[in-house]
């Protein structure tokens, strides 16, 4: 998936906050290589489509250094190559801020403000392309996550079904943790796909009338594979005693007594893999 769209949301949203007229970026191409294709605001189009090369300019400072950086004004600052005063100038920007967005140890964007003025941004600005550049990361790192999940269960996801495994095998308890996993990523993320991966994978549609909710299953997927409600409450980002609560009313709709009482019959009218 692209990461363009997540990219152009970030910059929008900083443009709101920072009221700078322009912000605009692109994603890092093997592993040096920036290309602008992402704008929110009026710009004349100069900067669109430009490949930026590895330490050049700002933002392969920027990347190379691995933090952000503001400068007040483009063309006279001392700190950065020359490279792209040209198009800088023919799109008439002067202060400028930069942000790389790193995802375990890989640049994937930069992101970038600008005024046309040459002016001091400020630390105030600055910590904002730093605060979006992090959520940008998070959300990129997490997408990486699910889809190397879904890349794994269109590979494993039918483990035991077609090949005369034990269904309660290690490769079924794989596919299970999995389940727990991708349901945590959905309530992270919204993404449809996992909600979707997941029904198929606890074998939805199977015609029984109970009905659990969406933090009920999340709770159990996660108490079948021995979870704590402590761990389960951190990585939901609930309290331990909210986890209490939805397992309670788990186990209430399922007629069981006990936590693997509940996974147990779960498993058995098709709500859990």
């Amino acid at each position: 998936m692209s990461d363009r769209p997540r990219i152009h949301r970030v910059l929008t949203r900083l443009r709101e906050a920072s009221r700078l007229p322009l912000t605009f970026g692109g994603a890092v191409h093997e592993g040096w290589q920036v290309r602008l294709t992402e704008f929110a605001g009026r710009n004349r189009g100069a900067l669109r489509g430009v490949a930026l090369g590895a330490g050049l300019g700002l933002g392969g400072k920027v990347v190379a250094v691995r933090r952000p950086l503001s400068i007040n004004d483009y063309v006279a600052s001392p700190g950065i190559s020359h490279d792209y005063d040209r198009i800088i100038a023919a799109e008439g920007l002067r202060a400028m801020v930069a942000a790389p967005v790193v995802v375990r140890g890989k640049a994937r964007a930069v992101l970038y403000g600008s005024t046309r003025s040459a002016e001091a941004l400020g630390d105030r600005v600055l910590q904002m392309f730093q605060d979006a550049a992090r959520e940008l990361e998070q959300s990129l790192a997490v997408a990486a996550e699910v889809e190397r999940r879904l890349a794994w269960l269109r590979e494993h996801g039918r483990a035991g079904a077609s090949d005369g495994a034990d269904p309660d095998g290690p490769r079924r308890e794989q596919v299970r943790e999995a389940y727990a996993e991708l349901r945590i990523l959905s309530q992270q993320t919204g993404d449809p796909r996992l909600a979707a991966v997941c029904a198929k994978l606890a074998g939805a549609g199977t015609g029984d009338a109970l009905k659990l909710s969406e933090r009920e299953l999340d709770v159990l997927s996660c108490v079948a594979l021995g979870w704590t409600n402590t761990h389960i409450a951190t990585d939901l980002g609930v309290g331990a005693e909210t986890v209490k609560s939805y397992l309670h009313g788990a186990m209430r709709k399922l007629g069981a007594h006990t936590r693997m009482e509940a996974v147990v019959t779960a498993r058995r009218r098709g709500l859990l893999p």
